[in-house]
């Protein structure tokens, strides 16, 4: 580990954020709060209860992590709630320095009747919004001294959905209810890129990407190609969860058939024994083939430390973690947090045990972080990231600068 790279001086770098979950991220006095309010049923109503009984540092599987979403979902359906969590996340992640941030949510799981998926979306964003203003003001940020905030919102699809969890599913279900029931969750993904789009070309909103999430394993991507058809050519930016609990052609599929320009997660990348398709008879070579594939392409890994150990048993140790070989293979790798309450993280903890596992140095650092930025979905035009992007490695290159010995 390179020692003069502290926790002290990554909490005061330049960073983003690109893969982390609104629901995720609650703050938990907040969601306390906003239960008794709503009369939601929480198994503690102390924060200390509720890290004790839901928000863990540890987790048996998949089933005991996900299960805290079920109660932050049930605090978010009016535009009141959404907008406080937003505008909370955002100060959140800019006490400890992160600058930009891709929020996602799934909006079908927020909407009903009189609250569609474009008004969750302007929730969000308005919370975001006002932290954005807010911070932005401050005179270090008007006066060239320090990047301003700035942040997106990425649109989540489901891959599969739950009735109970949504006014909005109940009621497409209905709908849909003599379609193939495959079919019903790719239909729900087409009407939410279609909204997703309209929110950014004809709404203003900041929606600046679309994503799929939830178990892969029954859901290949190729089953919501025709949204991603529709995001590719109404100019929305595409990520995929891929490669968490499926193998590497489930990745291939996205980048392929998806058109992704980012994969989330993507951990069975480079592990061969994680193929399960028995026409791939060479399966070395199909991996190798696969990083070179996503390397020419620069193709951006979402990687996401502390929750993969969290839920899957085999990065335990963290060591074993394929984040390592990735930078071994000059990947285009960027940090997140994935759920900040979830898996009780920050981008600060991301990156200091990036740096205390895998022996990374300034340079590796440095990399890592202006990936994030470059490979952002930046919402305003590419003049302009280009300028952002460089305000914001200089400001890097200034904290360093400070912080070094001979300073």
């Amino acid at each position: 580990m390179d020692v003069s790279i502290s926790r002290e001086l990554i909490q005061k770098l330049p960073k983003t954020d690109l893969h982390v979950h609104l629901d995720g991220s609650i703050r938990i006095p907040t969601l306390i709060e906003l239960a008794q309010e709503a009369r939601v049923d929480l198994p503690s109503y102390t924060e200390a209860g509720m890290r004790e009984n839901v928000f863990k540092d540890e987790y048996n599987n998949l089933g005991e992590y996900l299960k805290g979403f079920g109660y932050t979902v049930a605090v978010m359906q009016n535009r009141e709630q959404i907008e406080r969590i937003a505008y909370e996340l955002a100060m959140d992640n800019l006490a400890e320095g992160v600058r930009y941030i891709e929020v996602r949510f799934a909006p079908q799981l927020h909407a009903k009747k009189g609250f569609d998926t474009i008004e969750v979306m302007r929730a969000a964003s308005d919370g975001l919004e006002r932290a954005k203003r807010e911070f932005n003001s401050r005179p270090e940020v008007s006066d060239g001294s320090e990047p301003p905030f700035a942040f997106g919102i990425i649109a989540c699809a489901m891959r599969f959905f739950k009735e109970k969890y949504s006014g909005f599913y109940h009621s497409f279900l209905e709908l849909h209810r003599y379609s193939d029931p495959d079919q019903v969750y790719a239909l729900a993904s087409l009407e939410l890129v279609r909204a997703a789009a309209r929110a950014r070309h004809e709404e203003g909103l900041a929606v600046v990407g679309f994503d799929l999430a939830g178990v892969e394993e029954g859901y290949p991507p190729m089953r919501y190609k025709e949204a991603y058809d529709f995001a590719h050519r109404n100019f929305l930016k595409k990520t995929v969860h891929a490669g968490e609990d499926y193998g590497p052609e489930s990745i291939f599929q996205a980048i392929t058939e998806l058109h992704a320009d980012r994969i989330g997660h993507a951990t069975s990348l480079l592990n061969p024994d994680a193929i399960r398709s028995k026409l791939i008879e060479d399966r070395e070579r199909y991996v190798r083939n696969l990083a070179q594939f996503i390397a020419d392409r620069r193709i951006t890994l979402e990687i996401c430390l502390t929750s993969n150990q969290q839920t899957n048993s085999a990065y335990r140790r963290l060591s074993d973690h394929p984040f390592g070989k990735m930078m071994e293979y000059k990947l285009s790798v960027t940090l997140c947090t994935d759920n900040r309450t979830v898996s009780n993280t920050t981008m600060t903890d991301e990156i200091y045990k990036a740096v205390t596992h895998f022996n990374l140095g300034m340079k590796d650092l440095k990399n890592l972080l202006v990936y994030g930025f470059k490979r952002s979905f930046f919402p305003g035009d590419y003049p302009t990231k280009r300028v952002y992007v460089r305000r914001c490695m200089d400001y890097f290159e200034k904290v360093e600068r400070e912080q070094s010995p001979q300073a």
